[in-house]
């Protein structure tokens, strides 16, 4: 474990270097992206230092025990000892998180995808839900979100919906939304009172940089067609919508949100782009771990990941077996407390797999 924090520490002293290179600090983009990097590493250099600190001091009071006489400077020196060791202990511990393998995409910000499942007009107004429940989890986490994609269904909510969020560390929090949610509660629409269960899936994906993909322009059919609205109308007099179709796959792309052809064809090379990254980084995974498959963070959308119940005011995340009894607070936007227990349980995975 030394030998690995004498690099990281050899690593932070360069990119601190770097910091400080006029060359690096007249160029914004890779001046950004060593000081991603060099934030990346800090809180583990600085449990590092606190850690050498408490090996230095165990290390006097055990030599002072050795070479003193006097009872008093004994029972402090004894006393500090076993306040130390616990401390010790604790920074070993979380040391060991620190250096646990980073997912190189939790810095990026995130595409999220929600389609309407099982549950006619009802997963349409889930769906609805579930995206106001994300747009103030990151008003709360000062984020920002841009509409990519939206095909509303015209009594409330989306047959689907796709936005970008933007922010610090997007990816990292909110990868643990993909799957399928359910909900089971009483619709408006529905006289005899009985409750139903709907569906929608999350696809959560990281945003691809420009450089990761390299996409021939042949392969994609462009095709541009007027737009419409819930219920046939149309939004648009002219020809703005667009679809891409990437044919290697069959994968196909529409946006249709905004009134300039342009921007519709950015946006969909926006989500292409991610969900392309998405695929190619699950086939290298599969590739180097088929074995594996995390509890928390694989991303498999054909599994039920969580359950909004509301006649008993109810969230259960069936990954971890958490419950929690304030389904208003959670859907308001407050998930700080899901997400914690879930980067909590896939961490204590990590470790049992690297003990």
């Amino acid at each position: 474990m030394f030998k690995q924090f004498e690099k990281i520490q050899a690593h932070y002293d360069q990119l601190c270097e770097l910091l400080a290179d006029p060359e690096i600090t007249q160029n914004p983009k890779r001046y950004t992206e060593v000081a991603i990097e060099k934030r990346g590493l800090d809180k583990t250099v600085e449990t590092l230092k606190q850690y050498r600190e408490v090996l230095k001091t165990i290390e006097d009071d055990e030599s002072l025990l050795a070479d003193e006489t006097d009872h008093e400077l004994r029972e402090l020196a004894e006393s500090e000892l076993v306040e130390l060791s616990a401390e010790k202990a604790k920074l070993e511990d979380d040391l060991k998180l620190l250096l646990l393998p980073k997912d190189p995409n939790d810095s990026k910000n995130a595409i999220v995808e929600i389609r309407a499942g099982t549950g006619g007009d009802e997963a349409g107004i889930f769906a609805g839900d579930l995206f106001r429940m994300y747009n103030r989890f990151a008003e709360r986490s000062r984020w920002a979100i841009d509409v990519l994609s939206s095909n509303p269904q015209g009594v409330g909510g989306f047959k689907e919906i796709i936005f970008m969020i933007k922010g610090e560390d997007v990816y990292a929090v909110m990868k643990y939304e993909s799957g399928v949610h359910r909900v089971q509660r009483v619709p408006k629409t529905e006289t005899s009172g009985r409750i139903h269960t709907s569906a929608a899936s999350v696809a959560v994906l990281p945003e691809a940089e420009e450089v990761e993909l390299d996409i021939d322009p042949n392969q994609l059919k462009i095709d541009v067609y007027r737009s419409s609205g819930p219920g046939g109308q149309s939004v648009n007099t002219t020809d703005s919508a667009v679809r891409i179709t990437y044919l290697p796959t069959g994968m196909v792309v529409t946006c249709q949100d905004e009134k300039s052809q342009h921007k519709n064809r950015a946006k969909a090379l926006k989500v292409l782009n991610a969900r392309l990254l998405e695929m190619k980084q699950r086939e290298e995974q599969e590739k180097l771990a088929e074995s594996r498959r995390s509890m928390v963070s694989t991303g498999d959308r054909s599994a039920k990941v969580r359950t909004y119940n509301f006649p008993q005011g109810r969230l259960t995340d069936h990954r971890i077996g958490l419950t929690l009894y304030r389904l208003d607070d959670v859907l308001d936007g407050d998930l700080n407390e899901v997400v914690e227990k879930l980067r909590l349980a896939e961490q204590a995975e990590q470790l049992a797999d690297a003990g």
